[in-house]
């Protein structure tokens, strides 16, 4: 139970990792659950401590960890690195819940890595263990096992944030 929420296969061009100034162009690492109102969950994933994958071409290149960066400022050093133009898709799977609570544009706020950490049965950490690797390294081949209580968030894509932001506002 150490995966609360996921990310897969985000792309790279999809996020503007360099916006200019002013709250509602600050970077952001935006994810969301459901489409339409009332459904509709924005969570920034900017400041998630937990593990992220690159990818390139040809599937895997490069895994981290988050601890004292959030994994927004661990992405963003990895396009300027000797990572740079290495890869163009990321998946990543983190340790904090995200919570109710939201902030001026309806985003919703992430727990405490301090609150969030949970442990659990044997079995189903392992099981965790097993959905993680399988999901980072995209098998279909298998039957897919699931995460004991991680939530899939599905990525917004730059074009798409002021359409969300603005749903969320009127919400």
């Amino acid at each position: 139970m150490f995966i609360k929420n996921f990310g897969q296969f985000w792309r790279t061009e999809e996020v503007d990792w360099f916006p200019g100034q002013g709250n509602r162009n600050s970077f952001r690492l935006l994810g969301r659950q459901g489409t339409y109102l009332p459904g509709v969950r924005l969570a920034d994933f900017r400041h998630m401590q937990g593990i992220y994958i690159l990818y390139a071409n040809h599937g895997p290149y490069y895994t981290g960890l988050t601890t004292e960066q959030g994994l927004g400022k661990r992405l963003q050093d990895h396009l300027n690195d000797q990572h740079g133009n290495k890869w163009d898709r990321f998946s990543w799977f983190g340790f904090q819940q995200v919570i109710k609570r939201t902030d001026e544009f309806n985003i919703c706020q992430l727990r405490d890595l301090a609150g969030a950490a949970t442990v659990g049965e044997p079995a189903t950490v392992i099981r965790d263990v097993e959905a993680l690797l399988i999901r980072a390294m995209g098998l279909t081949n298998i039957s897919q096992t699931q995460f004991s209580k991680g939530e899939e968030w599905f990525q917004v894509f730059d074009h798409e944030v002021n359409d969300y932001i603005d749903k969320l506002q009127r919400k």
